[in-house]
């Protein structure tokens, strides 16, 4: 069996393919279940985020199961197979393994060192489970990963302060206001990104916030914590006018903002500047927004140069949590290595309590015979010992008489032999 992982992320494609291949959290279960079908995968996990795509799956031969999965990867989302090849990236067993635990330590994110990456793999890998497509290797594999990434962020700076995606997007507002006492900033979604934004631009005092989301409970629950206003992603047309600086995070699989929205809405704001930042991936904002002369609109990879210099600042932390990551995988595959040796000695216990057995009905059936009990266990003794000794004298004469003193020299570490030479032995050295 294979550990793979096939994916798209933030260095190996650009916006336009990352969020053709996004999966709807809502369709992720039945995701599983059609590309374990389709791929013949044996476990299946998938991890959709604004940055990256990426399928951690058990298969019997990874070069064949790389093929099936890009295969119905690019079916499932009407996308031609060989440009998804051409931004595809795959990692098998040690490698994958390793790249799932800078993952999980958000040593591969954007933001380096950004904390809500394990949340969302810790997701992900919840859902594979709840939707029956975790198995034993996949439940091991994760473990380790978990366990690994916690010891990162204990033993490591690399996620104080760090620079997050809605810092970086907050960040953009200094390039248009010299400041937000007197901005309206229209937040569209109510996740945990969005909450880190409100809380962001709480910091720097704005004005007023606005939270629309497809639920009006959710939105009040968010709005509530900052002093915000709720209201419906329908109302949304109607308010954008209110709005200096929108920021949109949200699953939604088609754009929730259109060119002809925000050109009306920049008439009635007498074409006073708008700040737009769409983290969302799929983009909540169509892209025609961008050419409109009023508008400032940024995507997520526009956030590169914000997040850079966070990454230098990071390196020395980074190496440290490289370090802790190479301990974890050499770790987990010493307890694989181990799990090996578990049915060869069930076998061995098996057969040594199989001779046991025998010789003891044989020493019972003895002594109801009346021999005496002194010879009884003496001749059990003997015989156990004899059995248990014939196969490994017999092997360890023939790997010996072939040169084999590698088997030998196991053997003795095996049982812990100190070899003494025989008197006749002694006397001709």
């Amino acid at each position: 069996m294979s550990l793979l992982i096939i994916g798209i992320n933030h260095n190996s494609a650009p916006l336009t393919v990352r969020e053709r291949v996004a999966f709807a959290p809502e369709k992720v279960e039945e995701a599983l279940a059609d590309g374990r079908a389709s791929a013949g995968l044996d476990e299946l996990v998938i991890l959709s985020t604004c940055n990256r795509t990426e399928l951690v799956a058990v298969a019997p031969e990874a070069e064949a199961a790389r093929r099936q999965t890009l295969e119905w990867l690019g079916k499932y989302h009407a996308f031609e197979v060989s440009a998804l090849d051409a931004h595809a990236y795959t990692h098998v067993d040690q490698e994958a393994l390793r790249h799932m635990m800078q993952v999980a330590s958000g040593l591969d994110s954007l933001v380096l060192g950004e904390p809500q990456i394990l949340g969302q793999m810790k997701s992900a890998y919840a859902v594979a489970v709840e939707a029956g497509s975790v198995g034993t290797e996949l439940g091991r594999v994760f473990a380790q990963v978990f366990n690994t990434a916690k010891r990162v962020r204990t033993d490591t700076a690399i996620g104080e302060n760090p620079v997050s995606v809605a810092y970086a997007a907050v960040h953009l507002t200094q390039h248009i206001f010299t400041s937000l006492a007197q901005t309206t900033a229209l937040l569209v979604g109510a996740g945990e990104t969005i909450e880190l934004v409100a809380r962001h631009l709480k910091e720097r005092n704005v004005g007023h916030m606005i939270v629309a989301n497809r639920t009006l409970e959710r939105a009040r629950d968010l709005a509530e914590q900052f002093q915000a206003e709720a209201i419906l992603l329908s109302e949304i047309p109607e308010q954008l006018p209110r709005a200096d600086i929108v920021i949109t995070s949200t699953a939604s699989q088609l754009p929730l903002l259109g060119k002809g929205a925000v050109e009306s809405a920049l008439k009635q704001r007498k074409h006073k500047p708008m700040l737009m930042v769409d983290i969302a991936v799929p983009r909540d904002i169509e892209a025609e927004v961008g050419d409109l002369s009023d508008v400032y609109l940024y995507t997520v990879d526009d956030l590169r140069e914000i997040v850079e210099e966070n990454r230098r600042s990071r390196e020395s932390e980074a190496r440290k949590a490289d370090e802790i990551i190479a301990a974890g995988v050499e770790e987990y595959y010493q307890q694989l290595r181990a799990l090996d040796a578990v049915s060869t000695v069930r076998a061995l216990r098996q057969k040594v309590e199989g001779w046991r057995d025998a010789e003891l009905q044989r020493a019972q059936r003895a002594l109801a015979a009346g021999e005496a009990p002194e010879r009884v266990l003496q001749q059990f003794a003997r015989s156990l010992a004899n059995k248990f000794m014939h196969s490994p004298s017999a092997q360890l004469r023939r790997a010996s008489a072939e040169g084999r003193m590698d088997l030998v020299a196991w053997s003795q570490e095996l049982f812990e032999l100190q070899p003494t030479l025989s008197p006749d032995e002694d006397s001709n050295s």
